[in-house]
């Protein structure tokens, strides 16, 4: 496995466990079912993704990335703050969209920066795109 293979793996396993935290965190506020099963659902595919990419890392010996201490700290704080000013479906659906697009730009830069990584690892990545993708088109609803 070279180098850039690695790193995208690495990346995508941290950015399908900040996505894990987060909504975990968000669905302690969700009132509504339909947007609590959406956000479940999401979850789900999260940590199944990241497991496949672990599964691969650790076929060669290297370990997942955590996401990073102060990210992940700025993060809760920020839906804390947020919540507790508006605690609705609303800013629960708008905070989950801003998720989203901070983990479609970062995963798109780690495409294009780890330009050799295998194609299974960019098929992983991709992946992870279109789930952020589509759960924000599903969160539009809730807006």
């Amino acid at each position: 496995m070279n180098e850039d293979t690695k790193h995208l793996l690495e990346q995508c396993t941290s950015g399908c466990k900040m996505a894990v935290e987060s909504m975990n965190q968000i669905k302690g506020y969700i009132k509504d079912q339909k947007l609590l099963d959406i956000v479940t659902n999401c979850v789900e595919q999260h940590e199944e993704l990241e497991e496949v990419a672990a599964n691969l890392l650790d076929e060669v010996g290297d370990e997942e990335k955590e996401p990073g201490m102060m990210a992940t700290a700025f993060s809760w704080i920020t839906t804390e703050m947020k919540m507790m000013m508006e605690n609705d479906n609303h800013q629960a659906a708008k905070l989950m969209m801003d998720g989203c697009n901070m983990g479609i730009q970062k995963i798109c830069e780690y495409q294009n920066q780890y330009t050799q990584a295998s194609e299974e690892a960019k098929d992983i990545a991709r992946k992870l795109v279109r789930i952020e993708e589509d759960f924000m088109g599903e969160m539009k609803a809730f807006i």
